[in-house]
């Protein structure tokens, strides 16, 4: 199964231009509010319609501005979970779930896969409970067992994690890991959370201001972002302005010393960005060694944070270190900071 958009939508003040493919696996679509990433999800659910474009869903065609296809939703056999759950609030979870079985005529097959959507999602003591009655978690899964029981042929989540506290959110995003591995289709999972994006999906869709910036398997994003705007929004605190030198080599305002990097620096990189947790302690003199000053540390309940600055300048450098390596704040914070290649990302 595979899923093409490539769909412009125009308002006042904001464009969308979704252009990306996913395939037969969860991708998640990572960016910040109001970058265009359920306005996506709708426009491949046919609530609202793009000004332009195609969307196309394993080869049957959804939406063709150019060709005059406009499928409603009830054509489409999307699910899509929104962030409010959606469930009709005088309906029982059981009525919730049959309110989706409408297309099957015969009533013993319409209850039989209403029963099976309620032990898939661990419901079936809740059956004839109202929404009102069930907490956050309960009334997520009863939204999904009402969506799966349609049986369709793409999953979409937007942000399903928004409406719960932090205790409630990691038990549900078990359940919905568990959901999106077992999904025997296309998953796309809306969300501005970068783990949640980590843990959750192998693919990888960046938006920023209504376009992609960037996609890929998760990890090939996160490890080359390959813009400023990307790299900020999969979690890189340290964007430092460079110079391009050669091929493998940067030069960082306000150091003397260039940098080696392991990937090939394109020609129009004006900045690096290395993680947090990709700095470690060095002596002066050593490859890639950055000369810095401390200027606050703070103690995280699993590790360290400690922010620097080059001498005589502005910038700041973010070191996160596990308590694991480091026990306690050292008694005088290093004077030099060292980045491997591979751990320094070329941006444009």
């Amino acid at each position: 199964m595979s899923l093409e958009v490539n769909v412009t939508k125009r308002f006042d003040g904001f464009t969308l231009h979704a252009a990306f493919t996913a395939g037969d696996t969860a991708t998640a679509l990572l960016g910040a509010s109001g970058c265009g990433k359920s306005m996506t999800l709708r426009c491949i659910a046919g609530i609202v319609r793009p000004d332009e474009g195609r969307i196309v869903l394993d080869g049957r065609v959804l939406f063709d501005s150019a060709q005059g296809i406009d499928l409603p939703p009830q054509q489409r056999n999307v699910g899509l979970l929104f962030q409010n759950y959606a469930l009709f609030p005088n309906m029982t979870v059981e009525q919730n779930i049959l309110s989706a079985l409408k297309k099957e005529k015969d009533p013993a097959a319409r209850r039989a896969a209403c029963a099976e959507a309620l032990r898939a999602m661990r419901l079936e003591e809740l059956a004839k409970r109202l929404p009102g009655a069930l907490s956050g978690g309960q009334q997520q899964r009863a939204a999904l067992a009402r969506i799966l029981a349609a049986k369709p042929r793409i999953l979409m989540l937007d942000e399903p994690f928004s409406a719960l506290d932090s205790y409630l959110r990691e038990e549900v995003e078990g359940e919905v890991g568990s959901l999106l591995a077992g999904f025997a289709g296309t998953a796309l999972l809306v969300t501005h959370n970068r783990d949640e994006a980590y843990r959750l999906c192998r693919e990888m869709i960046v938006m920023d201001s209504g376009e992609v910036l960037r996609a890929g398997t998760t990890k090939e994003v996160f490890a080359d972002p390959r813009t400023r705007a990307a790299a900020r929004l999969t979690g890189c605190k340290n964007i430092l302005p460079c110079t391009r030198v050669g091929e493998h080599t940067v030069h960082l305002a306000g150091w003397e010393q260039p940098l080696t990097v392991a990937l090939p620096v394109p020609e129009g990189c004006r900045a690096v960005g290395i993680r947090a947790h990709d700095f470690a302690p060095c002596a002066p003199g050593t490859p890639n060694s950055l000369p810095v000053q401390a200027v606050s540390t703070s103690e995280n309940p699993f590790d360290w944070n400690m922010i620097f600055t080059l001498p005589g300048g502005e910038a700041r450098l973010w070191w996160k270190v596990s308590k694991e390596t480091l026990a306690a704040p050292p008694p005088k914070a290093p004077a030099c900071l060292t980045a491997a290649p591979e751990n320094i990302m070329p941006l444009i």
